[in-house]
């Protein structure tokens, strides 16, 4: 049997506070010693090596902005360039879902055609069940799978060794890896995880996909695992037809004064008070979090969303004249994603509206994924119900997105352009 997995260090704490103390913690080590050590996995109790902020930033209770200009004021552009390429990597996943949406629409439609299979393939219904509980035999990922559960994280790298050990170790379908991660990551994010796993499965990356070795985890787990049992030797990328491009979606920036219900949601929580439209009377959080996956999403990752949007709300109710109207449940009545909770929540938002004296809801802008899906299904219920609603987008997306429709490195030689558009670093 597995010894117990040790605690984290710090409990994740659901507010800006706890995002800030980490970010300031981290600071000093966010140059060479981060690209120096940020590969090494050394277990869930020992996380000095990376940042360990993803599960703020993927839901911008800190920005990649602000990150970007923490960083920089502490550390030179080349010193920490390991470090502002993961922000950016983290910016090129959702540049290119926005004009590649179909990559996400084929996943949540194999992912149903996936979990219907299992009914008819008890052997792969059993390998399933073994690699979500941690009892495959194979001990570095059997911990990694009991630490995702047990943590709702897990390093970046032993992120790419589980996946591969998936998808061409244990022959389980990659969209029901990617899927057991949105489910317990508490930095779920659909771009970033979706694409992620496809460039495992050398579907993202045509051609050329990502084996796990004994050696690469041995060496980057410090010896932690005894390794015994041999993970595949090759690994053959999986294929698929080409996808589709579109146009990258209009992101307006601003919007005039009008008295606004402002509509926060699980891609954009981040509240400060300089990033509102004019005219907020009221503020609200649109839930999405059972949205995430036709199962059961882990109780702690939407225990974390709750708490980190109910904040969110607070915050810009406490500093300003808007009234706190709470959280919104776009799944609520339904499936998750279902008619019945667009309806519930579009009529719930005309109320809110009508309650603080609006004449027009606002929304953060929500990039390609369960929010985005949620927030068009309810719209046209809203409109019915006699709102006006708009989307604004941040300033960073609309600057950098437009160089993230090929490959990363396009985007990373844009990096000192789009740092000077956006005046970040350049004091």
């Amino acid at each position: 049997m597995l010894p117990p997995l040790p605690k984290l260090e710090r409990p994740w704490i659901a507010s800006r506070a706890e995002a800030e103390r980490r970010l300031a913690a981290f600071l000093p080590r966010a140059g060479r010693d981060y690209a120096a050590q940020r590969n090494f996995d050394r277990g869930p109790a020992e996380r000095a090596n990376v940042s360990v902020l993803s599960p703020y930033v993927r839901h911008r209770v800190l920005t990649e902005a602000e990150l970007l200009a923490a960083v920089l004021e502490r550390h030179s552009p080349s010193g920490a360039e390991k470090f502002i390429s993961e922000i950016f990597w983290r910016t090129y996943w959702k540049g290119w879902l926005e004009t590649h949406p179909a990559a996400w629409t084929r996943y949540r439609a194999a992912l149903d055609e996936r979990l219907t299979e299992l009914a008819a393939s008890p052997a792969r219904r059993r390998t399933y069940a073994d690699a979500m509980a941690g009892s495959t035999g194979f001990d570095a990922f059997d911990s990694w799978s009991r630490e995702l559960v047990g943590t709702n994280y897990l390093h970046n790298h032993a992120r790419m060794w589980f996946a591969s050990i998936w998808i061409f170790t244990l022959g389980l379908p990659w969209e029901l890896g990617a899927d057991f991660f949105m489910r317990h990551l508490l930095d779920g994010d659909p771009a970033s995880n979706t694409l992620s796993w496809r460039w495992v499965a050398g579907l993202q990356t045509r051609g050329k996909s990502y084996r796990a070795t004994r050696d690469n985890i041995g060496r980057y787990t410090g010896g932690r695992f005894a390794l015994a049992r041999p993970l595949a030797a090759v690994a053959p990328a999986l294929d698929e037809p080409s996808i589709p491009i579109r146009a990258l979606p209009a992101l307006p920036t601003a919007v005039g004064a009008e008295a606004t219900l402002f509509v926060l949601h699980d891609d954009d929580l981040h509240g400060d008070l300089a990033d509102l439209p004019p005219g907020v009377r009221g503020v609200c959080a649109l839930r999405a979090t059972a949205c995430r996956s036709p199962l059961a999403v882990s109780a702690a990752v939407a225990a974390f969303e709750d708490a980190l949007a109910g904040e969110s709300v607070r915050r810009i109710a406490d500093a300003g004249s808007a009234v706190d109207l709470g959280l919104i449940s776009a799944d609520e009545g339904s499936e998750p994603g279902g008619a019945g909770g667009a309806q519930a929540a579009g009529r719930a938002l005309c109320a809110a509206a009508a309650a603080c004296g609006a004449t027009r809801i606002v929304v953060a802008f929500a990039p390609v994924g369960p929010v985005r899906e949620a927030i068009d299904s309810l719209r046209p219920i809203a409109v019915a119900g006699g709102a006006t609603c708009v989307e604004i987008a941040r300033r960073y997306d609309a600057v950098s997105w437009p160089a993230a429709t090929r490959g990363f490195f396009n985007l990373r030689s844009r990096i000192p352009a789009i740092l000077a558009e956006l005046g970040i670093g350049s004091g």
